[in-house]
């Protein structure tokens, strides 16, 4: 089986944009493949149709690691999250292709399955004004459609520190989510690389009355280091890692403690080939591993595929119950949370397929999404808004 030609397609979702890629082959099976990169898409699309040419088409796909070097070191210029997010889509695809070719969902490919669902959070659930009697309010909403844990930012446009008023209002947010959810489910809280060291050491504190269950990438990922600044003068774990590309990538989070929760993503670190090696990686220093997972369904079924067989697995990400609902309908066979966790069935590779209609429905749109910009967490638009 050899691949012949690559194929992106680009939905609209409300709020950004995602890439679908499909890698059609002579035996007449294709696989598909995810590359969402909010405010990228151009960039993306661009080192996908560029690369096809050169390392892609004529293919084996059963030859994984032999096409994963060749993207990652055959152009010599390398690494970014550009080229990785379209260097995993094709991965992923790979993967999809391998397991329809043999009969075999995409999990069998990744040393089988640990258990027979895996435990997700809710995110992008708090689109409403930034009010504490709002969140709770939705966060309610959340936890009656069976959810144990779900994660939010609290801290509006906020950036370095945060005034006296924003830092009581962001810890008022959370408290009344607490109260309103009880002690028993999840909180994770996600500050996006916000702050400098002391203003995220001061906020961990403020908040470590509330139980919550980590505090994610309290400082910028340019500087990993801050993170276990923060981490060694708090009593709530630190949570990182969805911007890091590939091993090399992770080498200074992973060997320098500075998280103790590794958030690879799976369309950034390298796909589900490099996903699988972070993990064991991570379990050898005593890492728990929860997937980032904030784009589109045929990430979530990539996700979902390799947690099944990661020991060290924590909690998978799930945006999809938080978006409009042709975007699963763009995604035939995209796996469901039931009560709070996914499960998978047998079907051959990833267990989906693309709706080419619905996506033409809903096509690629310019804009921008700025997590520093005022009321960002509102997040959906009409196409073209800026």
């Amino acid at each position: 089986m050899r691949i012949t030609d690559l194929r992106t397609h680009v939905l609209f979702d409300g709020w950004r944009n995602l890439v679908f890629v499909e890698l059609e082959t002579d035996s007449g099976l294709t696989g598909i493949g995810e590359a969402t990169l909010a405010n990228r898409t151009e960039a993306v699309v661009a080192y996908l149709h560029g690369s096809a040419s050169r390392h892609v088409t004529g293919a084996d796909p059963f030859d994984v690691e032999l096409l994963w070097r060749r993207l990652y070191l055959g152009d010599f210029i390398r690494g970014g999250m550009d080229a990785c997010a379209g260097l995993s889509a094709i991965d992923i695809a790979c993967h999809d292709l391998m397991g329809k070719a043999l009969g075999v969902p995409a999990f069998r490919l990744l040393g089988g399955a640990c258990r027979e669902s895996v435990p997700c959070y809710a995110n992008g659930w708090y689109t409403v004004a930034r009010d504490p009697d709002a969140v709770a309010e939705r966060a309610r909403e959340v936890v009656a459609r069976g959810y144990g844990a779900l994660k939010l930012d609290p801290f509006g446009s906020g950036a370095g520190e945060l005034t006296r008023r924003e830092r009581a209002l962001s810890v008022a947010i959370v408290r009344a989510v607490r109260e309103a959810i009880g002690p028993d489910v999840e909180i994770y809280v996600e500050a996006h690389g916000r702050f400098v060291p002391a203003e995220a050491i001061r906020i961990c504190r403020l908040l470590e009355p509330l139980e919550i269950g980590w505090m994610e990438e309290p400082c910028s990922w340019d500087d990993p280091l801050a993170w276990r600044e923060v981490r060694e003068r708090v009593g709530i774990p630190i949570a990182g890692g969805e911007h890091f590309c590939t091993r090399h990538g992770f080498r200074a989070v992973i060997e320098n403690r500075c998280v103790d929760i590794l958030q690879p993503d799976v369309l950034y670190c390298g796909g589900l080939s490099e996903l699988r090696k972070l993990a064991a990686w991570a379990d050898a220093y005593g890492l728990r591993v929860a997937p980032h997972n904030s784009q589109g369904p045929v990430c979530t079924a990539a996700t979902v595929h390799a947690a099944l067989g990661i020991p060290n697995l924590k909690v998978v990400e799930v945006f999809d119950d938080f978006v409009p609902p042709f975007v699963r309908q763009a995604v035939p066979g995209c796996p469901m949370v039931e009560g709070g966790r996914m499960a998978l069935t047998e079907a051959p590779g990833l267990g989906v397929s693309l709706d080419g209609r619905v996506i033409a429905e809903h096509p690629g749109a310019p804009g921008h999404f700025d997590l520093w910009a005022e009321a960002w967490e509102r997040r959906f638009r009409a196409p073209g808004a800026g």
